[in-house]
């Protein structure tokens, strides 16, 4: 395997040289200012960095295969699902929700795998108060310190005064989900007028959030 790795940078280092040694300007490329002369073709700075590029991706790919197989390792898991004991346990998170005498009720939990290898868990819940329609937060869980559950994101907050009916987890990795709301307080808490389908994709180290209109279910 190392010793595959060294003739591949042996030939990459030559392609390297033939490059700086043989490459000439063509048409819309122009020499660097204050460095034009007669005769002396100059190799442009990007084309040093795509050589180098593809080396690094040539030298890379060698590293990742498989001793056994030769083939490529995948950088992350596939988003799949996973039995709720693979899973955090809502029960045993402290989901950050303001209920003052009222306890925390978990209403909708997908246990997943989404992509980053981690074994995770997307909740919604409320306040189990006694009267009305509390609405609902949805937080991705994972494993905490000492092998208890801890919030890893916030993907929608109570204060939005929505109801989730709907959580799962795309092959892609990508949450969605189905919510329904009231456009303001003199709608009737038994008749929303409000209807999103939520998808959250990953983007950096967060999630991103879009929505759209959806037909309101009177059910």
């Amino acid at each position: 395997m190392l010793a595959h790795t060294d003739q591949l940078l042996e030939h990459w280092r030559g392609r390297l040289v033939e490059t700086a040694v043989g490459t000439t300007a063509t048409a819309g490329q122009h020499a660097p200012r204050g460095r034009t002369g007669p005769g002396h073709a100059r190799t442009a700075p990007w084309h040093w960095a795509l050589a180098l590029a593809g080396c690094g991706a040539v030298v890379a790919a060698a590293l990742a295969a498989s001793p056994a197989t030769g083939t490529p390792l995948p950088a992350h898991g596939t988003p799949a699902a996973l039995a709720a004991s693979a899973a955090p346990d809502p029960a045993r998170a402290q989901l950050p929700m303001d209920c003052g005498p009222f306890p925390v009720k978990t209403v909708l939990s997908v246990p997943a795998r989404l992509g980053d290898g981690r074994p995770a868990t997307v909740v919604a819940a409320h306040c189990a108060a006694e009267n009305g329609t509390p609405p609902d937060a949805v937080f991705l869980l994972g494993p905490g310190p000492g092998g208890r559950p801890e919030v890893t994101a916030t993907l929608l907050s109570e204060r939005e005064n929505l109801t989730v009916s709907r959580l799962a987890v795309r092959s892609d990795g990508a949450i969605t989900g189905h919510a329904q709301g009231y456009s303001s307080q003199d709608v009737p808490r038994f008749r929303p007028d409000i209807s999103l389908d939520l998808t959250w994709t990953r983007k950096g180290g967060g999630w991103d959030r879009s929505q759209t209109a959806a037909p309101v279910s009177l059910t």
